[in-house]
Formats: structure tokens, sequence, C-alpha cells
């Protein structure tokens, strides 16, 4: 009769599963941090601030009339 041995690997595979894992959630996180404002349109480096840049005509200048 014979005898066999099953002897376990160490593991050694369950720390790089780990690092991928956290890679594609970064990625992930990345896509949409600047992915959703371009769908919507927006700039992505923009921080929503809009400048009134118009000019009044008309009136007088220096307040006497």
């Amino acid at each position: 009769m014979t005898t066999v041995i099953n002897n376990p690997g160490n593991g050694d595979n369950s720390g790089s599963t780990g690092w991928i894992i956290a890679i594609l959630v970064i990625i992930v996180i990345v896509a949409l941090f600047f992915g959703l404002p371009a769908l919507r349109g927006k700039n992505a480096g923009s921080a929503g601030v809009n400048v009134n840049t118009t000019i009044p005509t008309g009136g007088s200048a220096g307040g006497t009339q």
C-alpha cells in the first residue's frame, strides 16, 4: 500500500491578488473622477466659477449729468 502526502502551498498568490484588486479600484475611482464631468459636458479642471464679463453701456460715465 502507498501513502500519498499532499502538502499545501505557502499561499504566495494571496498578496498579489490584493494588489491587483487595489489597482483596479484606484483605476475605477480615477475614471469616475475625470469621466463623469466629461460626460456631463463640464471641464474636469474647472472649479465651476462663473464670471460676469458684461460691460454696462449707456448712462453717464462721471456720475453727473
